[in-house]
């Protein structure tokens, strides 16, 4: 079963900024600085805690995974060029 979570990221260097970054592009959908929206099963979600943890400096770099209830409404206000599934934009 498939939840969703956004998961933001403050971090501190450049380098350890892009790798998160290019390391996240893959899994979710990037929908402001910083911020994935992703659907992902629990094991995905491990892997990615995983693969975040071997990149960031635990002192330095705060990292937060948050789980959206099911059957939650998102309103995006703003154009954005992709919108996930499941989000309304209001115009």
């Amino acid at each position: 079963m498939k939840s969703s979570y956004l998961i933001c990221y403050d971090i501190a260097d450049e380098l350890r900024l892009n790798r998160v970054y290019r390391f996240m592009k893959e899994r979710g959908f990037h929908i402001q600085y910083s911020v994935f929206y992703c659907i992902l099963t629990n094991h995905e979600l491990k892997e990615i805690q995983a693969g975040i943890q071997k990149i960031i400096h635990p002192r330095y770099d705060d990292v937060r995974i948050y789980p959206l209830p099911k059957d939650s409404l998102v309103t995006v206000l703003g154009v954005g060029d992709r919108i996930p599934e499941g989000v309304e934009v209001l115009y």
